[in-house]
């Protein structure tokens, strides 16, 4: 028998294309070499690697941890690399279950939160099954579900698909759950995008003279709208807002809407900040990065390619490409230069006395780099963690892109006990601060109020 594979007999035998075949090959994660010009793989190589993937596929499991008395109990759906739960936590929260489908944020769960029950995708279970897997009796309280389904289907940057993408149905599976489950509170985490989503897109050459008045699921914030009506039919009440976190220490400005629900009827409270940008209200200010970043004794991160390297070592601290030379401007920008917008994110440096801006799931993309703010490089995973507010010791599963994805799409821990604190205190019927005027997030009709006064004036035309 031949010690060695055609790449077509390897992408068989993994189910994967020819060509992922051939980047493990470059990769080094198949033992294989070049013959003329194909590549040819190790047979015990090959078997090696799907022992490894196997080993990596965490199982569905029950929770076993000791039940903790006078600790409420929490329920957390969409998890990611856990940074609403561990904000959740910090808050006093007993977190009994994990529900989420990505492999790379299992495996990341199962290493950190080993005794929490895991779940996969949301649409394979019922509400029996959470409680089983949690091990919770029908007869017991759920406190509190959080959860932060799929942004995508919301992004201002994707196709604004709202529940005709996948990824918004589980957003109503979300919700159904919650509904059946019947918790005290349940949390809505999600993108800016959600307020202006439409339910149901019109094209742009089908509106104006000559066509109908949109409708109401047409118009912008259609989505949301949809899904505050399910609310009011089920009896729950909520308040929502555009949420910076920045506001609650995160050093790093990064802007989520927050929809807290309530099975009371009692509309909640907003979240209370614990800083703003320049002191207002007697707080602290923002918090820089600076202090953050300091003692990190090892850095993994992506790199520049070298012509964007160039440019680099001729920014200082907070600068972008408008620090270059007039005359380099246009050679660094390419056609980019001629297009519309700020570019803020191109060849951008981040400096030391500010929050970061928000981290994406890239630091290296052209459009949106995070470049250390002296070092020629984008920040390190370690760097995101801290920014991210994660532990130092938070491990973190798969390759490196993997990793900068999962902290890059995680909630700040800080942003997460803001809400986890607000319930509590819900929960023993405290007394909430109020802080009528906040400035919240930079964007005008965020608040549930004002937003549900603008969407009715978009409803009467």
């Amino acid at each position: 028998m031949s010690t060695f594979l055609s790449i077509k007999d390897v992408s068989i035998e993994l189910s994967i294309s020819e060509q992922r075949v051939r980047t493990l090959c470059r990769e080094g994660a198949l033992v294989s070499e070049k013959v003329g010009k194909s590549w040819i793989v190790n047979v015990s190589s090959l078997k090696f690697y799907k022992e490894k993937i196997e080993l990596s596929k965490v199982k569905d499991h029950e929770c076993n941890l000791k039940v903790t008395a006078n600790k409420p109990i929490a329920l957390s759906f969409f998890s990611g690399a856990m940074g609403l739960d561990l904000g959740i936590e910090k808050a006093g929260f007993d977190i009994r279950l994990a529900c989420e489908a990505d492999k790379y944020c299992r495996q990341t769960i199962a290493l950190n939160r080993p005794d929490v029950a895991l779940l996969g995708d949301i649409n394979q279970y019922t509400a029996d099954d959470i409680l089983s897997a949690a091990k919770i009796s029908k007869d017991t309280e759920i406190d509190l579900m959080v959860g932060g389904p799929p942004c995508q289907a919301f992004s201002t940057a994707g196709k604004r698909k709202a529940f005709q993408d996948d990824r918004g149905n589980v957003f109503l599976k979300y919700i159904d759950l919650a509904l059946e489950l019947n918790p005290k509170y349940f949390i809505i985490e999600n993108v800016r995008g959600l307020l202006s989503c439409p339910l149901d897109h019109r094209p742009h050459i089908e509106r104006g003279e000559g066509y109908p008045d949109m409708k109401e699921d047409e118009l912008k914030g259609g989505a949301l709208n949809y899904i505050l009506s399910r609310l009011k039919h089920s009896g729950y009440s909520y308040s929502f807002n555009l949420y910076n976190s920045a506001n609650f220490g995160t050093p790093q400005s990064r802007e989520r809407v927050i929809i807290i629900c309530s099975r009371d009827g009692q509309k909640p409270p907003y979240l209370s900040p614990t800083h703003s940008e320049t002191g207002e209200f007697d707080l602290p200010v923002w918090q820089p990065i600076k202090d953050k970043l300091k003692g990190i004794e090892h850095h993994d991160h992506l790199n520049f390619p070298e012509k964007r390297l160039k440019y680099y070592r001729m920014l200082k601290p907070g600068q972008n490409w408008r620090g270059l030379p007039e005359e380099l401007q246009k050679e660094a920008m390419g056609k980019a230069f001629y297009s519309g917008g700020g570019k803020t994110g191109f060849l951008r440096r981040l400096s030391w006395d500010k929050p970061a801006p928000t981290l994406v799931t890239h630091p290296a993309m052209p459009a949106t780099d995070l470049a250390h703010p002296e070092e020629d490089r984008p920040l390190s995973v370690q760097e995101y963690k801290r920014i991210q507010e994660f532990p130092d010791d938070w491990e973190l599963a798969g390759p490196l892109l993997q990793q900068y994805k999962q902290i890059g799409n995680a909630v700040p821990i800080s942003l997460g006990e803001a809400v986890g604190n607000l319930v509590i205190k819900l929960l023993k019927k405290e007394d909430v601060p109020e802080f009528n005027g906040f400035k919240y997030s930079r964007y005008k009709n965020t608040s549930c109020t004002d937003w549900e006064s603008d969407f009715s004036k978009r409803k009467a035309g």
